[in-house]
């Protein structure tokens, strides 16, 4: 009786996420409408990088070939990185002709930084003490100041893009037509991260698939959403919005730094967007499960503000929602109890059809639908490691680096 009444649970809750959280499993939210704007902006690239040299081949020269009819400049700030990142950047950059590249280094970031956050902000200041002209026609060269709020001469957008990630040519442009068509401060874009490995097809679309279900594209994106999130590997940010925020200083704490960033933004009465993006992806490789597995883990613990309450439900939460109708189901053919079988057949369906929509977006066979319980008992674990790494004081660790709670730096 306990089970048939969890998997009936599981049925309502698996209704309720399709019929009314924000269609989440859907997979068409990309750049809204869009026009050439009369003018293009000038925009300053910043690129966070700790030992990237393993990917910034696949990454670099695509942001460097960036087709962009306005001013753009690249600033790759090198935070402390031991694998020669900076000299193989501007290795790359006198090989490839394209947008200006810097490359610059904050140091070590002081108490109460994380370290992504802390090269950010050298990046962005870097970018706005330089002076950033474009003609009225929109074609780089000397011209008016056009800061719009950046400070003297500074860029009017800042794209945050991670060092794994690569641009198709258009990329900038279209982001920043968006921008300008739908007045947004904030537009993001989730890239479609790699999905080679046995191990990142199993896990990888389930990836994108939970961000969405936690944070509804199409809930984040309506003009008065009380919802927030980013997708931290493209962030298109107007700079005078970045200013109001006070980014990156007033999250320089945050781990979860992407959702912190929108946050931020939206507090301060700037519009945010996040959708899937087609032409912007991460090279990023995670060939077995121990490398997904530091991926999650790493900062689950802290998506669930380092609460062992919030654990606990979350826990509860994924065995009833994913691991209960596969079982229910099993069970109830094996007893003969057609009731059972039903309901943890029906909510099992729901939540293989609800996945379907994002396995075709990777390109992935659709029999990993049907493969997502076992997919959400890896995240289950994951999430309980990332919980045991913080109480051991090894939690949030990337790269050689490990944050204390916020409260506690």
């Amino acid at each position: 009786m306990g089970l048939l009444i969890a998997a009936y649970a599981s049925l309502a809750a698996w209704l309720w996420l399709t019929l009314a959280q924000g269609m989440f499993w859907r997979t068409d939210v990309r750049l809204p409408p869009r026009t050439a704007p009369a003018r293009w902006p000038s925009v300053a690239i910043v690129v966070p990088a700790r030992d990237e040299a393993g990917v910034l081949p696949l990454s670099l020269p695509s942001l460097l070939a960036q087709d962009y009819p306005g001013e753009a400049r690249i600033v790759l700030v090198d935070d402390g990185s031991t694998d020669g990142t900076a000299a193989l950047a501007e290795r790359l950059a006198a090989e490839q002709p394209g947008l200006p590249l810097t490359v610059v280094s904050p140091g070590d970031p002081p108490p109460g930084w994380t370290g992504k956050l802390w090269a950010l902000r050298h990046g962005i200041a870097h970018a706005r003490a330089g002076r950033f002209r474009t003609h009225p026609d929109g074609s780089a060269g000397p011209g008016p100041d056009l800061g719009a709020g950046s400070g003297a001469g500074g860029p009017e957008f800042l794209l945050l893009t991670d060092a794994d990630i690569a641009h198709e040519p258009d990329s900038l442009r279209e982001l920043v037509a968006a921008a300008a068509s739908a007045d947004l401060d904030l537009v993001s874009q989730m890239a479609r991260l790699r999905v080679v490995s046995p191990w990142e097809r199993l896990v990888v679309p389930a990836f994108v698939y939970f961000f969405a279900q936690l944070y509804p594209f199409r809930r984040i994106n309506r003009p008065a959403a009380r919802t927030a999130a980013a997708a931290g590997g493209c962030v298109l940010l107007r700079t005078g919005a970045a200013v109001r925020a006070g980014i990156p200083d007033s999250i320089r704490q945050a781990v979860i730094d992407d959702v912190s960033l929108a946050r931020a933004v939206q507090r301060s009465g700037g519009r945010i967007w996040l959708g899937l993006a087609e032409r912007v992806d991460s090279v990023r490789p995670y060939p077995a499960l121990a490398d997904l597995w530091r991926m999650v883990s790493r900062s689950a613990y802290a998506q669930l503000r380092h609460q062992p309450l919030l654990l606990a439900g979350t826990v509860a939460g994924l065995v009833l929602v994913y691991l209960v109708p596969p079982a229910a189901l099993l069970a109830g053919l094996a007893a003969g109890r057609p009731a059972l079988a039903w309901a943890g057949g029906a909510a099992w369906l729901l939540m293989a059809g609800t996945y379907l929509p994002m396995v075709r977006h990777y390109r992935q066979p659709a029999v990993l639908a049907a493969l997502l319980p076992l997919t959400a008992l890896l995240y289950l674990l994951m999430t309980v490691d990332s919980a045991v790494q913080h109480y051991r004081g090894r939690g949030a660790a990337w790269k050689g680096r490990t944050y204390a709670r916020p409260t506690d730096a």
